[in-house]
């Protein structure tokens, strides 16, 4: 009887802190909705105004007119695919090659792999943009994904995965005749979609919000992602918030989208792969 009248101490308090989280949460879009709607004299009026006395519906149009912002939006989308595409594949043969193959010098390259994701991902711009700039690359829609194509975190996050598959499964693939190739592309590839879609989702999420990257990389606003183009909106002493928060909704639905739909396979994928070291 104790026990369960612990119990149900126990779920009010949690669901209290899960409300509590969630408007936390939550609030930063609501906030966001609110000032993409209001005149820039309610943005900046002191106390705050959260609701707006009538809906700026002219500050989506406005964002339209000051970037290419469709433009952005299409070269935000390439990238992303781009990456997403590439990082999921690279990362699943590297990944399949570290959990089922073996050769020399196996765990000391896997451990080089993992050492990169120890490092600040601001000392490799300078390298990367040498070799865009070696290549003729500067100021193209190639500078912005193809050094994002390639990913440690998305070896080690599949090569988790692969090594919790069954292993007689591939045994008796290699007893029916199949060979690496062919154990790899249609046996072992289809088996592992739960752990590649959740690093799709994650690299989604990071696609679309990079914005160092192509600051650093592109100067041609229409060669430039959303997230690039809405930093410049920002002025030195003055900006208009309503446009800006209009222009970072329109942006942020996509991503939005793809979260709820993916976020049961994330979960369950990311988890998956944590089982076994």
């Amino acid at each position: 009887m104790a026990e369960s009248s612990k119990r149900r101490v126990r779920h009010p308090i949690a669901h209290l802190v899960l409300c509590v989280g969630a408007i936390f949460m939550v609030g930063p879009f609501l906030w966001q909705l609110s000032t993409s709607l209001q005149t820039f004299g309610e943005s900046v009026s002191v106390p705050p105004t959260f609701v707006p006395h009538s809906l700026q519906w002219s500050n989506l149009s406005t964002v339209f007119g000051a970037l290419p912002f469709g433009r952005e939006l299409l070269n935000t989308t390439a990238m992303t695919i781009a990456r997403t595409v590439g990082q999921v594949l690279f990362s699943a043969l590297a990944g399949f090659a570290f959990a089922r193959m073996r050769f020399r010098g196996q765990g000391v390259l896997f451990a080089v792999f993992l050492s990169v994701t120890m490092v600040p991902y601001q000392v490799f711009l300078l390298p990367q943009y040498q070799i865009m700039q070696r290549l003729g690359l500067l100021n193209t829609l190639v500078a912005l994904f193809l050094p994002g194509m390639f990913s440690a975190f998305g070896t080690f996050l599949l090569r988790q995965f692969f090594r919790q598959l069954p292993l007689e499964i591939e045994e008796a693939a290699r007893i029916d005749g199949a060979n690496i190739g062919q154990i790899f592309w249609r046996i072992m590839l289809p088996m592992a979609a739960p752990g590649m879609i959740a690093l799709g989702v994650l690299v989604v999420i990071w696609s679309w919000n990079d914005l160092l990257w192509p600051l650093v990389v592109n100067s041609e606003p229409r060669q430039m992602p959303v997230s690039a183009g809405l930093a410049s909106l920002q002025g030195q002493y003055t900006t208009n918030f309503p446009v800006l928060m209009a222009g970072s909704l329109v942006a942020s639905l996509p991503v939005i989208v793809v979260f709820v739909v993916f976020q049961r396979q994330l979960m369950s994928g990311i988890a998956f792969s944590g089982v076994k070291g």
